[in-house]
């Protein structure tokens, strides 16, 4: 049985931060080996001055092996020039045209090895008037419009958390998984280009339409009528969330859970159209109902009457939950960081995150050993063009 379908294949990550080394840490665990390419003695940014210590480092590099290598020498760039023949994809997140400029662009890689898989993640594209710009999780969002769906009508506001960075590591595995599939198929290199802005368009799919339907631009609200949704406290003070989509199915099993037969019979709310067209005024109906009783009660009687619902959870209580664990999408270390494994289960496995998030240049001599003699690697190390720390 095979749960790590990418054995065999190798990857050099030259980047930082989220949106690249998400990405990478999927194909990773799906069974990859990647080699993280990072500057000497500090590494990636993400790190922020903990080497292997920081917890937002660990989530998107445990399981890799580090190389570290001053890229803005000429014997740095030769070094990984060296390496580039024996790997199956090279992938970046700098700023667009500069490892290019440096002598490792995709034409450069392909050079190397003729079927290069090579991979850029940028903010806006390696194109177009944006190009240069400087890009992170909020910026995004801000261009990608998420702020104004998720804010008030003219209030838009940040989000909790951050989606957009993700969304593009996720976007990234996808594209390395359909580029490995081309080349098997043709034999042929693939270049492979996403960026934060791409891959946010995904999350505005259903807002574009909206606001097509609405003849305006959505916000928080704009959905809720159409997909008869509610977040609603029951009386013990718990939240609860519950969606009816367009079903009459759904509409009348909740009318029988809240013993408010008339509410299925009242013109206003009785078919879907009427339903949507005054949904703020159902709203507080279906609200004060729900805080008559505790949670439990409307636990019991929504699953009873096959209403689709669910408990309003924290990010811990979501850890916690009891179909998460079922399911091991979270593998608890031993200082109790909770890993994201990835979200497929190959032959009724779920891939686990292996190995540990490794110190800067942990794998310098190993990683280099294949390619260059020690004596050239002891060298390297000792002039600083390379830097090894195997402790």
């Amino acid at each position: 049985m095979q749960h790590r379908p990418l054995e065999g294949i190798r990857i050099l990550e030259i980047g930082g931060y989220i949106s690249l080394p998400l990405g990478t840490s999927l194909l990773c665990a799906l069974g990859a080996e990647v080699v993280k390419v990072e500057k000497p003695e500090t590494g990636d940014d993400f790190r922020r001055h903990m080497n292997d210590k920081s917890p937002y480092f660990r989530q998107y590099n445990t399981g890799k092996l580090s190389l570290s290598v001053d890229l803005k020498s000429p014997e740095g760039v030769e070094v990984v020039k060296a390496l580039v023949p024996h790997y199956d994809v090279v992938l970046e997140n700098l700023r667009p045209g500069k490892l290019a400029a440096m002598g490792l662009g995709a034409e450069e890689c392909r050079a190397l090895r003729p079927d290069i898989i090579y991979g850029s993640v940028s903010g806006f594209g390696t194109t177009g008037p944006l190009a240069n710009r400087p890009a992170y999780d909020t910026i995004g969002h801000a261009y990608g419009g998420l702020y104004s769906l998720w804010g008030e009508k003219g209030q838009p506001q940040l989000a909790g958390g951050l989606s957009a960075d993700l969304l593009t590591g996720l976007t990234t595995a996808t594209g390395v998984l359909a580029a490995l599939v081309g080349r098997l198929r043709t034999g042929e290199p693939q270049q492979l280009e996403t960026s934060i802005l791409e891959a946010v368009s995904v999350l505005t799919t259903d807002a574009i339409t909206q606001s097509f339907e609405l003849g305006e631009a959505p916000t928080r609200t704009s959905r809720h009528p159409q997909a008869q949704n509610f977040c609603i406290k029951a009386s013990d003070g718990q939240y609860l969330a519950i969606h009816l989509s367009s079903s009459q199915k759904f509409w009348q099993a909740l009318c029988r859970a809240l013993e408010r037969p008339d509410l299925a019979e009242d013109s206003r709310f009785a078919e879907y159209r009427p339903r949507e067209a005054n949904y703020f005024e159902l709203v507080p109906l279906i609200s004060d109902a729900f805080a008559t009783r505790a949670y439990s009660h409307w636990e019991q009687v929504l699953s009873r009457e096959d209403v689709p619902f669910a408990p309003v959870l924290s990010i811990t209580d979501f850890t916690a939950n009891e179909q998460v664990a079922h399911l091991g999408l979270v593998q608890r270390e031993e200082d109790g960081l909770e890993l994201v494994r990835p979200p497929w289960i190959f032959d009724g496995q779920r891939p686990d995150r292996r190995g540990r998030a490794p110190r800067v240049g942990a794998d310098t001599r190993a990683v280099l050993g294949e390619v260059l003699p020690s004596e050239q690697v002891e060298d390297l190390i000792a002039r600083g063009v390379v830097f090894a720390d195997e402790l």
